[in-house]
C-alpha cells in the first residue's frame, strides 16, 4: 500500500508537454531559418555533425529528470507492516442509483453526479465508520465491499456510470437484499443505509423489502435528486450529445422525481427522506445522524510505518539531468553511421 504526501505537484508536470511544444517551434524556427540563408548540400558542408537525433535525445534526459525530481516533490510512501487495529465506528452502506434517468440534467451537473458530491462529501465527514458502495438500475451490482478506506470508495464511486450495469430499470429491490450482505459483523449494533435515486420506476414490493431490512436492524435514508418538473434524459456516442430519449411513440421521455416512493422506503426502514437538490442539506442531515449514533469497537487491518520513497526518485532525476548536461548535440563517432530521423536523405534534397 502506498500514499502520496503532496499529490498536488502533480500539477506541475504539465511543463512537460509545455516544453515539447517549445522545442518543436524552436526546431522548425531553425530549420526554416537555416533554408533562407543556405540550401541542404552547403549546411552538411558547414556543419556535418549536427544531429536532431541527440538534440532529442537531451530533451528527453531533460524531461525524464524533471519529471522525476517532481515525483519526488510528491514524495509517495509505502507501507511496510499490515496490522490489526480496534476501531470504532458505524456500518454506512450507499446505494446509488445509475440508470439512464439519472442523467437528466434537471439538477445540473446532472443528476447522476450531484448524487455523486452527496455521497463524497459524507464520506468525508466520517470519522473511522466503515463505508460499502452499491449502485444499481435494472440489477444491482456491488461497487466496493465495506472498508474503512474512505479514499478508495471516493475513487471507486467517481467512474460509477450507466455502462457498469447490464440492463436498464430500477432494481431496488435487488440493491437492498445486495446491502444485507454487507453487514458482516453481528455485533454491529448501528447500520445504516442510504439510497440516491430520483425515485422512478421502483417496484410495488420494495416498501415491504424495506421494512425487512429494518427489522434485521438497518436503518434506511433516502436522498431524492432531480425536480417534479422533470427534463429529457441526455443520449451521447463517444462524449457528444446526439438528442434525448424517445418512447415508442417518438416524444421525448420526460423524467421527473418521485419523493412519493422514496418517503415511503424511508418510512419501512425507520429513517428519513432528504430532499439532496440542495448538497449541503443531505450532507449535514446525514453525517449528523451517524455520528450521534452509537460506535461500536470492529477490529480491521490497515498498513502502518510508511516510508518516504522520495530519495528514489530524486536520484534519478539528478542522474537524467546529469546525463543531459553531459551530452553534446553533435553526432558522436560511432553514431555518425546511425540515421534514426533520416538525417542525411533530409540534406541530400
Amino acid at each position: 500500500m502506498y500514499r502520496l504526501e503532496e499529490p498536488i505537484y502533480f500539477y506541475a508536470l504539465a511543463i512537460i508537454p509545455v516544453m515539447i511544444v517549445i522545442y518543436l517551434l524552436v526546431l522548425w524556427w531553425k530549420k526554416s531559418t537555416q533554408r533562407k540563408f543556405s540550401n541542404a548540400e552547403l549546411l552538411q558542408k558547414i556543419a556535418p555533425n549536427s544531429s536532431v537525433f541527440k538534440s532529442t535525445l537531451k530533451l528527453i534526459m531533460l524531461l525524464l529528470g524533471i519529471s522525476f525530481l517532481i515525483l519526488s516533490l510528491v514524495n509517495p510512501k509505502m507501507g511496510s507492516k499490515l496490522k490489526t487495529v480496534k476501531r470504532e465506528g458505524v456500518d454506512v452502506v450507499f446505494a446509488l442509483d445509475v440508470s439512464k434517468s439519472m442523467l437528466a440534467e434537471d439538477i445540473a451537473p446532472n443528476r447522476l453526479e450531484k448524487a455523486k458530491q452527496i455521497i463524497s462529501k459524507i464520506i468525508d465527514k466520517l470519522g473511522s465508520d466503515r463505508v460499502g458502495v452499491i449502485i444499481y438500475a435494472g440489477n444491482s451490482y456491488p461497487l466496493l465491499p465495506i472498508t474503512t478506506d474512505h479514499a478508495a470508495a471516493n475513487m471507486f464511486l467517481q467512474n460509477a456510470n450507466p455502462d457498469m450495469v447490464s440492463s436498464q430499470g430500477t432494481a431496488i429491490n435487488e440493491a437492498l437484499e445486495l446491502a444485507k450482505t454487507y453487514y458482516n459483523n453481528d455485533e454491529q449494533t448501528n447500520r445504516f443505509l442510504v439510497i440516491i435515486s430520483d425515485g422512478e420506476d421502483h417496484q410495488e414490493e420494495t416498501k415491504q423489502v424495506a421494512q425487512n431490512l429494518s427489522n434485521d436492524g438497518v436503518k434506511i435514508y433516502t436522498i431524492g435528486v432531480g425536480t417534479e418538473k422533470g427534463g429529457p434524459i441526455p443520449m451521447r456516442l463517444n462524449g457528444s450529445m446526439i438528442g434525448y430519449k424517445k418512447d415508442n411513440q417518438g416524444e421525448t421521455v420526460i423524467t421527473k422525481l418521485t419523493p412519493d416512493v422514496l418517503e415511503d422506503i424511508a418510512d419501512a426502514g425507520n429513517g428519513r427522506y432528504v430532499n439532496g437538490n440542495v448538497t449541503e442539506t443531505p450532507v449535514n442531515i446525514i453525517s449528523e445522524v451517524i455520528a450521534n449514533a452509537q460506535k461500536n469497537e470492529f477490529e480491521t487491518k490497515q498498513f502502518s510505518d510508511y516510508k518516504d520513497q522520495f530519495q528514489w526518485f530524486l536520484g534519478a532525476g539528478i542522474l537524467f539531468l546529469l546525463l543531459d548536461i553531459f551530452l553534446f548535440d553533435k553526432k558522436t563517432k560511432w553514431l555518425r553511421k546511425v540515421d534514426l530521423f533520416n538525417e542525411e536523405k533530409i540534406k541530400n534534397k
